[in-house]
């Protein structure tokens, strides 16, 4: 029954294949982030991306390292993965141009995807 309700996980671009590079400990933490969001939950772990609406964001620490995972819930019966990413940036907390600039177009992929499902 619970299957019936979950929303199923769309990765957009690398999204995947850069949270495979990530260590377990953090591939864990953002894929139980995932899963309430399919759920219909949030996670701890999970906030707002200040600038968009309806997109989330899953922060990892581990080792030092800052590790981010972006992802849409509010787009139909569909989580969309739009990236997945190591902080760089040692000062602030800002996302940095090039990574917001992925995400940018990425959600836009997602727009016209989740048009023809």
């Amino acid at each position: 029954m619970e299957n019936e309700l979950q929303k199923q996980i769309i990765w957009i671009g690398s999204a995947l294949k850069d949270l495979k590079q990530f260590p377990d400990e953090v591939k864990r933490e953002m894929g139980y982030a995932l899963y309430r969001a399919q759920l219909g939950k949030k996670s701890e772990k999970a906030k707002p991306l200040k600038g968009f609406d309806h997109v989330m964001e899953i922060v990892s620490h581990f080792d030092k390292d800052t590790y981010r995972g972006v992802y849409v819930y509010k787009m139909g019966k569909t989580i969309y993965v739009l990236h997945a990413f190591k902080k760089k940036s040692k000062k602030g907390i800002k996302t940095s141009k090039e990574d917001i600039a992925v995400i940018k177009n990425r959600l836009n992929i997602a727009r016209e995807i989740d048009k023809g499902i």
